[in-house]
């Protein structure tokens, strides 16, 4: 019943972001985009962004530099069930995922640091495991996916609070190059 919940929750997630009109920019609001600096990318003067030696991305590339703008998806507390905010993350990276079979993805799973050891490395696992069973369920091939789960021993704010806790319960979609 929550697998049917969470497809109706995708489908709807995808037709709502088909419908959106493209965001119009003036050419002079153009520039390198974060991921792009974060990953010695840059924007030419004409529109074609380039690596670090200045030679031009392949569109894979450029796709991939899009993609680590929103990379992450987060989870309320002990749960494992996506937020509907973060469908469209997943749904983004599927779709990079089955436009280019030969690319990888690891999903790690992050928890807070309440509980023990052993049960938040579970937790981390099945977050991970729910990120790949959505990815999958919109056409992304078993052999794409591998996960890992890091429990409460990578946290990506330090801290003993709500708003520190809230960024740790997360799983990280990373594509290794």
């Amino acid at each position: 019943m929550k697998l049917m919940r969470v497809v109706a929750v995708m489908v709807l997630a995808l037709g709502i972001a088909g419908c959106q009109k493209p965001k119009q920019t003036k050419p002079e609001d153009q520039g390198p985009t974060a991921g792009a600096a974060e990953t010695g990318a840059a924007t030419s003067g004409i529109g074609q962004q380039t690596g670090a030696a200045g030679t031009a991305l392949t569109p894979q590339q450029q796709a991939l530099v899009a993609l680590k703008e929103r990379s992450v998806v987060y989870f309320d507390y002990d749960s494992t069930e996506i937020q509907p905010q973060y469908l469209s993350v997943v749904a983004s990276h599927a779709a990079y995922l089955v436009k280019y079979p030969s690319a990888r993805v690891r999903l790690e799973g992050h928890t807070d640091e309440r509980g023990s050891r052993e049960y938040n490395i579970g937790l981390g696992e099945r977050r991970a495991q729910t990120v790949r069973r959505a990815l999958m369920l919109q056409g992304v091939a078993e052999a794409q996916i591998t996960t890992v789960s890091y429990g409460e021993e990578r946290p990506a704010a330090p801290g003993s609070d709500e708003a520190a806790y809230s960024q740790n319960r997360r799983v990280e979609l990373v594509h290794p190059q």
